[in-house]
């Protein structure tokens, strides 16, 4: 026992060591853009400068252990839990079991805060309980999708069509807000535990396209909160208000060590809220139905544990450090002649920034495993990258032309789910999950008070302006991921002339 024990460690620490340096390498790029705008065009107060360093630090820590425990925690639980609900063949343990999972998921995703407190006119009770609630009755829906093989285009067809149905009722202050929504709660708690749920359940099914099913739950658990905000902001129609950043003033460094001494029992105290549901759910799962063994149930503690302390270590480095960083950078460069820059400048910040997403680390991986290396990993997050430059320009168009957020986000799905259909579906049912997860927390906790410093800098309307680009960062990715799918089906092509022009299958994808 002894011996096994150290083994684990030993491998625990080679595995931690190489999430340290695929957080260092995501996180640099940032940090480095960022530190070449503080000493050119944008200068910022030193102790803004080195609170944010300190916050890059934390940051780095906190992505490692929180990569480590989703691998070891909660992917292990997500498979588990739906493998053995589903074989249990009764569809009302399914419904029951994956609609109060979504639910549980969801009050425990931390960036569904910083939503509610942006939108002053709802109780914020009332307005998590609702997303959550919709993104419990979605989940339901997308498992039960593999479970009968519904075609993944038709769903997401019919339920966009509703949803921009109902937005043209809804007052313009609320649809930046609630496109966002579908972004911000598709983050670092909910996709690992999503995305192995649907693996889970789709391990039941003895097909060769079972695995590829288990692709667009998030895609479908993002329109839920959308739905959800949109019918809220029928029954409380008042406009949302917005709260500038605070920038820390640090006169030394005793002082900066209270700021991020006062902001740790904080997220300490709203991570453990996070996570309780999650282990209590376990808890009562593996002693009603899983009955693993104690080496299996240690293990995925220890995943826990190493997930809270990643994510204390990551929100409380970005909310203290990044935010304010990003909002008075925002301002200071919207205050320039020429603030056209703030275009090139958020393309630029789009491409590295989506690659300290921990969610998206959790989705190449997943997509690497399950097509057998057709889809690498490198040729994932390059496409990520771009998607996200790309949103992230033309979010900072609509701050400085205040364009309604309409005149992108119609185009743009009309086109992604036109070209569902010209793809193979498992590269659909890839591109909208890849929308959800590069819209985590790094979108919103630094590319979104960048805007918002940047609006308010112009005089314009932060609400309507600056909201918004968290939906931006989810929409670009459904296109770019399934031009990705278009490239390798004319790869495939070119590999194999002989065979007729017809769309290629998943199964070749999967062969190649």
């Amino acid at each position: 026992m002894r011996q096994s024990w150290q083994n684990h460690l030993g491998q625990t620490k080679t595995i931690l060591y190489e999430k340290a340096r695929e957080a260092l390498a995501s996180v640099l790029p940032i940090t480095a853009i960022v530190l070449v705008l503080c000493f050119t065009i944008s200068p910022i107060p030193p102790d803004t400068l080195l609170t944010f360093l300190v916050g890059a630090v934390l940051l780095i820590f906190g992505m490692a252990l929180f990569t480590l425990g989703a691998e070891t925690a909660m992917t292990p639980i997500g498979e588990r839990v739906g493998a053995h609900m589903t074989r249990s063949r009764k569809l009302w343990v399914v419904i029951t079991i994956s609609f109060l999972i979504g639910v549980i998921v969801t009050v425990s995703e931390p960036d569904l805060q910083v939503l509610a407190e942006q939108v002053p006119s709802v109780p914020n009770a009332v307005l998590v309980g609702a997303v959550a609630i919709g993104v419990g009755a979605f989940l339901v829906i997308s498992l039960l999708r593999i479970l009968f093989r519904v075609p993944l285009q038709w769903m997401l067809v019919g339920f966009y069509i509703v949803v921009f149905a109902l937005s043209l009722f809804v007052p313009k202050d609320f649809l930046a807000i609630a496109f966002d929504s579908g972004g911000v709660t598709t983050g670092p708690m909910t996709v690992p535990f999503i995305m192995a749920l649907g693996l889970g359940v789709a391990s039941i099914r003895s097909d060769e396209n079972a695995a590829q099913d288990s692709f667009g739950l998030v895609a479908l658990c993002s329109i839920g909160p959308i739905l959800a905000v949109l019918i809220l902001a029928l029954v409380y129609p008042a406009s949302g208000a917005y709260t500038p950043a605070e920038v820390p003033a640090v006169t030394d460094t005793r002082a900066l060590w209270s700021l991020f001494a006062v902001a740790f029992p904080k997220y300490f105290h709203e991570v453990a809220v996070c996570l309780a549901p999650i282990g209590a759910f376990f808890a009562i799962f593996q002693v009603v139905s899983l009955h693993l063994s104690r080496k299996k149930v240690l293990k995925i503690v220890v995943g826990l544990l190493y997930t809270y302390f990643g994510l204390v270590l990551f929100l409380t480095g970005v909310n203290v450090g990044f935010s304010p960083a990003g909002s008075y950078l925002g301002q200071q460069i919207a205050a320039l002649s020429y603030h056209w820059i703030l275009i090139p400048i958020g393309m630029l910040m789009g491409w590295f920034i989506v690659q300290a997403e921990p969610a998206v680390h959790v989705l190449n991986k997943q997509v690497e495993e399950i097509t057998s290396g057709a889809i690498p990993g490198k040729a994932m997050s390059t496409s990520l990258s771009i998607g996200v430059a790309v949103s992230i320009g033309l979010a900072m168009t609509r701050v400085l032309t205040g364009i309604s957020i309409f005149w992108f986000l119609i185009p743009g799905y009309l086109a992604a789910l036109i070209l569902s259909f010209l793809v193979p579906s498992m590269f659909t049912a890839i591109a909208f999950d890849s929308g959800g997860v590069a819209s985590g927390p790094m979108t919103a906790t630094f590319l979104l008070p960048f805007a918002m410093g940047a609006c308010e800098a112009l005089g314009g309307n932060v609400i309507t302006d600056a909201f918004g680009v968290v939906a931006m960062v989810a929409m670009t990715p459904l296109l770019t991921i399934q031009l990705l799918g278009l490239f390798y089906q004319w790869k495939l092509k070119r590999t194999a002339p002989e065979k007729s022009p017809e769309i290629v299958t998943d199964e070749e994808i999967i062969d190649l």
